[in-house]
């Protein structure tokens, strides 16, 4: 069933292309990149954010602030900025925060986030996401955009708790790949998963979310998604610090430990196991033992 809603993409990258999949059919879709390729021109971006009802920042969190101070100017009063940005920028603020800092209006501005894998939305696999947004009539506009495909979306107005849920769930996904490649077994799996969530909790709620927040499409399932999946990088990246190679360790998680240390964003000497990831990520030597250490002290 074709909307009448005109959606404007922002970046072709592996989710634009996701998005394009699942939204071709669905309305009257523009996609801009700052690049053009032998099969891809973008459009032009003044004339589609004038024209634009939801614009989606299939970016990094790094350009949001820059693309969105140049389109900002363009865009009308009731069109809608969506953005699935899984990071912190450079100055260590989620996308939310960006948002809110350049549109100065709540409902002007929300966020997608869950267990979407650009793969498996481009072969027609199941996608679901939590829709941060804190006006339903406007969450409503957007998961009837999304009616007809397989991504499923429920609505939650705890943006701060689904924002820092699906930013911190990267740097625990890395301790799962680590127990793989240490073989450590499913029961190590299981107790992860339980650790992650308890403090993934305590921090959310540090950072003004909900209690409770991490336990939905956000936390746990982005989580499970992501540390489990054989083509996730995070988990990668953590068979490789298992190994002790330093050679590109780099990604979401790894940046979010980086802003964490460099802007103090919380104490988390509090929370030994993110403690643990960081050691490990800061020196990657003698890692079986330091989590032979973290779970002595864990069991005392």
């Amino acid at each position: 069933m074709r909307n009448d809603m005109r959606v404007l993409i922002l970046g072709y990258g592996e989710m634009g292309h996701a998005l394009e999949f699942l939204l071709k059919d669905c309305c009257h879709l523009s996609i801009w990149d700052r690049h053009t390729s032998k099969n891809f021109t973008p459009v032009d971006l003044e004339t589609a954010c004038r024209e634009a009802d939801l614009v989606i920042f299939c970016l990094p969190v790094n350009p949001h602030r820059q693309v969105l101070q140049t389109i900002k100017p363009w865009l009308r009063p009731d069109s809608i900025c969506l953005s699935i940005a899984k990071g912190l920028d450079e100055d260590g603020n989620t996308a939310a925060q960006i948002f809110q800092d350049e549109l100065q209006d709540s409902e002007r501005y929300c966020l997608l986030y869950g267990p979407m894998i650009s793969e498996e939305i481009r072969n027609n696999r199941y996608a679901f996401a939590q829709l941060g947004c804190s006006n339903n009539e406007r969450y409503q506009a957007i998961r009837q955009l999304f009616t007809s495909t397989n991504l499923y979306i429920s609505e939650t107005r705890d943006i701060a708790g689904i924002s820092w849920s699906v930013i911190l769930k990267n740097v625990y996904a890395m301790l799962f790949g680590i127990a793989d490649e240490l073989k450590l077994g499913d029961n190590m799996r299981g107790f992860l998963a339980v650790a992650a969530l308890h403090e993934l909790d305590q921090i959310v709620r540090l950072n003004d979310g909900e209690a409770g927040s991490p336990f939905h499409l956000a936390g746990l399932g982005d989580l499970i998604t992501t540390a489990t999946s054989e083509d996730s990088h995070h988990h990668e990246l953590g068979q490789k610090l298992a190994r002790g190679e330093t050679d590109d360790i780099s990604g979401e998680g790894v940046h979010t430990l980086s802003m964490v240390n460099k802007y103090r964003l919380f104490d988390y000497s509090n929370y030994p196991l993110f403690e643990l990831v960081n050691s490990i990520v800061d020196k990657p030597e003698q890692v079986e033992q330091k989590i032979h250490n973290y779970l002595q002290q864990c069991f005392v």
